[in-house]
Formats: structure tokens, sequence, C-alpha cells
């Protein structure tokens, strides 16, 4: 599959990295949820090594709180308070920038003071006071398309974070439902979202 002209040329500065653009391979990864610090310490050392062995650009992502569990009983994190302050303590002592969802509009300010990137769940990737919230914080936005959504919807929510003022978004593929919680990816669905001139996660 070739890649339209605008996607390989868009580019996304963070935290002194430059993620998409075909230049650079870059990863987004870490615990889902917040975990205690020691564990957290642990992946961000592992994570460090690997993207300096590699020479990739490592973004740490990790949220302080998870509000869409399927079962009450499955960990939803620290919260915002707890949750930011160790991600702020990861950040100091590895130097990795930092990615976390919000779920809530109001969460996003106070995420901003510690998260290089804003991350918006997939569940949530149409809610426009979200974008509109995610984007006035400066930081970049990082959208998880929906698995209820097409392509061209994801795009959309893309324009609404740059209607806003957000210049700086990333898409990231969820794949889409084929029946109840099977998720298959359509391919097609990444030439569609990279033609936005988002880099594409």
């Amino acid at each position: 599959m070739t890649l339209p002209d605008r996607a390989k040329s868009s580019v996304v500065e963070l935290a002194g990295g430059r993620l998409g653009g075909g230049e650079r391979l870059f990863i987004i990864a870490g615990p889902c949820v917040v975990e205690r610090l020691d564990v957290m310490r642990r992946a961000a050392e592992a994570l460090s090594a690997l993207a300096q062995k590699l020479g990739i650009f490592c973004v740490y992502k990790s949220s302080y709180r998870k509000a869409n569990r399927s079962s009450v009983r499955s960990p939803e994190g620290p919260g915002l308070n707890e949750g930011l302050e160790i991600l702020s303590r990861i950040k100091e002592e590895f130097g990795l920038p930092i990615s976390t969802d919000i779920h809530q509009s109001a969460e996003a300010a106070p995420a901003a003071k510690v998260a290089d990137m804003i991350q918006i769940p997939a569940f949530l990737s149409r809610q426009t006071d979200l974008l509109q919230a995610a984007a006035a914080t400066g930081r970049a936005v990082n959208i998880k398309k929906g698995q209820f959504m097409s392509p061209e919807l994801a795009v959309l929510a893309a324009e609404k974070v740059r209607h806003f003022g957000g210049g700086r978004v990333l898409l990231t593929e969820r794949g889409s439902f084929f029946g109840y919680s099977d998720l298959v990816v359509d391919f097609r669905s990444i030439q569609v979202m990279a033609a936005s001139g988002c880099p594409l996660v």
C-alpha cells in the first residue's frame, strides 16, 4: 500500500522527538494503567534501554485511571492526583515523554501539567467537549479511533482538535467490531486516516 505524500511528510514534534513522517520508528508503550512506583520504574527502565538499543523514540504511556473497564473487579488505577504524581516521577527520573488518557474535560488541564501527549480513549473519540479540552492544553493529542467509527469519522475527530487550536494530532487504529467483542483491522482504514496528515499509531 502506498501512502499519500502528505501522510509521509506529516510530523508531530514531541519533547525533542519527531513522530511520523517515516523518518524514525517510534513506540508508545507502558503499563496500561498506573501501578506501584517500583513497577512503573522497571517498565520505564526496560523501555528506555530498548529504545536506546534500537534507536527509536519512546513515549511512556500509562493511564492514571481507566474509566471504561468492563468489570468492576478490573483495576482502574490510582486516580488523577496520585497517578499524575507517579507519572511525574517517571518523567523526571527517566526523561521519557509521557502520555495518558483523559476521560472528562476537567482532567485535561491537570493532566497536561505532566503529560506531553493527551490520549483520547476509543470509546470517547467523538466527544467534542473532550477533544476541545485536549486541544486547549496545547499538548499533542492522540485520538484512538473508536471501534464503532469509520476511518472517515476518525479524520473528522482530528479535524475537531485542529478546529479548536490543537496543531499536533495523531490517530491510532483500533480496529472495528466484527460482531460482539471481536475486533478486526481493515487496512484500508490506515490509508484513509493517513490522508488526514496525522501520524498514525
